[in-house]
C-alpha cells in the first residue's frame, strides 16, 4: 500500500460527490423549466386589482395557479365547460361534499359525476363565491374552469396572452 492511495481515495470520493452534486442540480433546474413551460402562470401578472394577464402554454393552453376553499390547485380555462369541473381526487384533496350524482355528456361520452360547491375560488386578487361545480370520474389534477365562473369575466386573447378583467356586478 503506497503513500498516495488515501488521498487518491479523498480524491476520487469528491469527485464522485461533485457528479452527484451537478446531476442533482440540473435535475431540478430542468423539472423548474418543464413546469414554467406547463404553466407559465404560477406568478399571476397583474395589470389592476381587477385585471390579470395570463400567457399561453406551449400546447396553446391557459393554465394558472389558484386558490378553492383555500387550497392551492391548478386551473385550466375551459370555455367549452358549463361549470367548475374537478377530477375525484382533487375534490378529495380538498375536502369538497359529494352531492347527489348527475350524468354528464363529455368529449370520452356519457359519465356520472357529482354536485359540490365551492365557498371561495381565487386566482390572484380575483376572488368568486359560491360556485356550483362537478365532481368527475378521472385522474386530472388540474380543476376546469368552466363558463359558471368565466361569465363574471371579460376575456380578451391577443396573441399568445389572455386578459382576464372582472365585471363588477
Amino acid at each position: 500500500m503506497s503513500d498516495n492511495d488515501g488521498p487518491r481515495k479523498t480524491g476520487r470520493i469528491m469527485w464522485l460527490l461533485a457528479w452527484v452534486l451537478v446531476l442533482v442540480l440540473m435535475t431540478w433546474f430542468f423539472q423548474q423549466k418543464l413546469e414554467q413551460d406547463y404553466n407559465p402562470n404560477q406568478q399571476v401578472q397583474l395589470l389592476d386589482n381587477h385585471t390579470i394577464v395570463l400567457e399561453q402554454n406551449r400546447q396553446g393552453h391557459y393554465l394558472l395557479s389558484g386558490t378553492i376553499n383555500g387550497e392551492p390547485v391548478v386551473f385550466l380555462l375551459d370555455t367549452g365547460a358549463t361549470q367548475v369541473a374537478l377530477s375525484r381526487p382533487v375534490a378529495d384533496r380538498l375536502a369538497l361534499p359529494l352531492g347527489r350524482p348527475l350524468l354528464l355528456n363529455t368529449a370520452a361520452g356519457q359519465v356520472t359525476g357529482y354536485r359540490t360547491h365551492i365557498k371561495t375560488l381565487s386566482m390572484g386578487p380575483l376572488t368568486l363565491y359560491d360556485l356550483d361545480a362537478v365532481v368527475m370520474p378521472g385522474r386530472n389534477s388540474e380543476v376546469l374552469l368552466g363558463m359558471n365562473a368565466l361569465r363574471q369575466f371579460e376575456l380578451i386573447q391577443r396573441g399568445s396572452q389572455l386578459t382576464i378583467k372582472y365585471l363588477a356586478p
